[in-house]
């Protein structure tokens, strides 16, 4: 039995109900949502497998009015702002799949946000897998001003050819000659040659090589400085298979905000899972 909430005025309650009080109704929504005052007292469940907003917008809430936010879905929920709307909060205003918070109004025009756990310093974004293609590109939004840096773990189970990314805003690759990057690599683990690729003036960056010796495998990680900021974005990282070693380092050499990030190869498979580094 679930209460009958709000009350109204004269309402009678069966003791059923009271002794149910806390089953507050729920609100599940599969796409970006807007706030209502009918979700005063309410849990506001989002289930959605990509990015997504949940909007609050000004004099549609008094002050005392509380509404809990939980997130079922694969795809971050934001709690944004709208025109005129203050929102505070300790920490991020993400709620990742599994987490959720209490929007607490303070007035009907400013709210706080009090996450159930704080952000820890690595904090998930999203996981991507892609299978035997030529190009993939990370979910629109995937970088945003939420976090300065982010962490790409990457774990590539075949490739063809040289694997490549491309930075990315609103849908599209950027593939001017604005990549600089520098590729230092061993021949085999045991052979203690060391070689280096490099370029000035590419249109992507290079990540890996195939390598017929450990079937085509590369596992990795990469961090990406300031991609969504008004600033030159900067990378570096490493990964290493079966034989060989790589470390890799660049920079975008112009102030572009980028959303997302590509993957290029003749044919490539694999795992790709973003985490935004906590800026406090």
């Amino acid at each position: 039995m679930t209460t009958p909430f709000p009350f109204t005025s004269g309402q009678v309650l069966t003791a059923a109900q009271l002794n149910n009080i806390t089953t507050l109704p729920t609100n599940d929504q599969t796409a970006n949502y807007v706030l209502v005052a009918g979700d005063v007292g309410k849990r506001v469940i989002m289930n959605v497998a990509s990015a997504n907003t949940v909007t609050v917008n000004d004099s549609v809430f008094g002050a005392g009015d509380t509404i809990f936010i939980a997130n079922k879905g694969s795809g971050t929920s934001t709690i944004t702002a709208g025109a005129g709307v203050t929102i505070n909060s300790a920490d991020v205003l993400t709620v990742s799949q599994w987490q959720g918070g209490t929007l607490y109004f303070i007035s009907a025009s400013a709210a706080i946000w009090f996450p159930n756990q704080r952000t820890p310093g690595l904090a998930f974004i999203s996981s991507n897998t892609f299978s035997g293609v030529s190009s993939f590109s990370l979910p629109a939004d995937t970088f945003t001003t939420t976090y300065d840096n982010y962490r790409l773990e990457i774990q590539i189970t075949a490739l063809s050819g040289t694997g490549t990314v491309r930075l990315r805003t609103s849908g599209s690759d950027n593939s001017s000659s604005s990549y600089k990057y520098s590729v230092g690599f061993a021949g085999t683990y045991t052979s203690g040659t060391f070689s280096a690729a490099s370029s000035a003036s590419a249109t992507s960056f290079e990540l890996f090589m195939e390598d017929a010796a450990s079937p085509y495998s590369w596992q990795g990680s990469m961090d990406l400085m300031s991609p969504k900021l008004s600033d030159r974005t900067v990378f570096h990282g490493s990964c290493a298979n079966l034989t060989k070693g790589r470390l890799y380092t660049g920079i975008f050499d112009a102030t572009t905000t980028f959303d997302s990030m590509t993957f290029l190869a003749t044919s490539i498979t694999g795992t790709v899972r973003v985490y935004g580094y906590a800026n406090s």
